[in-house]
């Protein structure tokens, strides 16, 4: 393992306020100030999950509402996002939905989840040589996932468990036993070359590099996750609770502009996806073909063999764009933490109530002024016009 690597895989870990040499609390973080004035400061990995910042940026829909913003910075894995975000360099954040819970109940920190950013967009892909059909193929192989606290290590194995095969965390060069499973995290952007050289067997992680294996790495879709987990959320908009409360109007204006930025975003796809290309605005280091079918290709006949979307009734898309932060998914993520491997000390989940964290993690106030002041978000799939702000979950396995 690299030094950089060791870095990714110590923080996932739980060392985000040893790291800053904080105690992990709250009030500890508040030693830590980001620049007072009023400035969107982006931070964002190359993948679709940071679709609604980017527009918001590009679009002008932050100009819109009075605000300046920063030209987006890329960051290239989710350690060195968390830390950018932790020390103030960023006010403005997609993480993992489970990221923020790792965050502010083990270490202290007061992240606040103020939108989701998407609607599914993740997929399990496995190398061509492989000759994995399902799930219950992937016993004696090695997986990638992109962070311990991530959707895709919770999907991952509520399909590795279903199948009857056991998620473990070992050294590539210790042995497996037959129905064993090994993760490990790796950079998003590192997956696709590492498939390729076969020094894994899949992984599982967010758009567009699941296309990327599919179109310039023989990878094999094997189940798209928004089809086990209807319409699940993956990333979620966070900001510094501490700015949430200090400046509420700036807050909302920031909000006003994400919740905008969803609706065009869910209603213009292909053209989103050739302006965050390498070919567009170069957001994304994927050109725009790739993107595109990211965020479009979702055929129940192109996806037959191995069957990625088993569930075509739901009229899900690859990836759509929903703001509204259901409690019903927040409960589910925490109960299934519970149940996750991850690497580290995993105490502070056992005792993590549900309802509780759906009701302190997540600000609920400035999502819903500005989805009740835009329309369009109801065109998202899944959306009951007859109760619009509460669902029920669907997991099918």
């Amino acid at each position: 393992m690299g030094r950089r690597d060791f870095l990714l895989d110590a923080l996932a870990l739980g060392g985000l306020a040893a790291g800053f040499g904080l105690a992990a609390s709250n009030p500890a973080w508040a030693s830590i100030q980001p620049p007072a004035d009023e400035v969107v400061r982006i931070g964002y990995l190359p993948i679709t999950d940071a679709t609604v910042l980017l527009v918001a940026h590009e679009m002008g829909f932050f100009k819109e509402q009075g605000l300046k913003s920063e030209p987006p910075t890329l960051i290239r894995g989710w350690s060195p996002l968390v830390e950018g975000f932790a020390a103030g360099k960023f006010n403005l954040v997609h993480f993992l939905k489970p990221i923020p819970i790792w965050m502010r109940y083990n270490n202290g920190f007061p992240v606040k989840i103020m939108s989701w950013a998407h609607l599914n967009g993740s997929g399990l892909v496995v190398g061509k040589d492989v000759g994995a059909e399902k799930f219950a193929d992937l016993g004696g192989k090695q997986i990638a996932v992109p962070y311990w606290y991530s959707m895709h290590n919770i999907v991952l194995q509520m399909g590795l468990r279903h199948a009857g095969l056991t998620p473990v965390i070992k050294g590539q060069g210790e042995q497996l036993a037959a129905n064993e499973v090994n993760l490990q995290i790796m950079p998003p952007p590192d997956m696709p070359p590492a498939l390729a050289a076969r020094k894994i067997d899949g992984y599982i992680v967010a758009e567009p590099f699941n296309a990327a294996g599919e179109m310039l790495a023989g990878a094999k879709m094997l189940r798209f996750t928004g089809d086990i987990w209807r319409n699940h959320p993956c990333c979620v908009v966070c900001m510094n609770e501490q700015q949430v409360n200090a400046n509420p109007e700036w807050t909302q204006k920031v909000m006003n502009a994400i919740v905008k930025a969803q609706i065009y975003a869910q209603q213009n796809k292909k053209e989103v996806a050739e302006m965050m290309s390498r070919d567009g605005k170069r957001y994304l280091p994927m050109k725009a073909d790739i993107v595109e079918k990211a965020m479009t290709d979702y055929d129940d006949e192109s996806y037959g063999k191995p069957d990625a979307i088993q569930h075509p009734e739901w009229g899900s898309g690859r990836i759509d764009f929903q703001p509204w932060p259901f409690p019903s998914a927040t409960k589910l993520i925490v109960n299934e933490l519970k149940r996750t491997l991850v690497g580290g000390d995993t105490s502070f989940l056992q005792d993590l109530d549900a309802d509780f964290v759906a009701e302190d993690l997540v600000d609920y106030r400035f999502v819903k002024a500005a989805m009740e002041a835009h329309s369009g978000w109801e065109d998202a799939p899944g959306f009951n016009a007859a109760d619009p702000f509460a669902r029920e979950e669907v997991v099918k396995l």
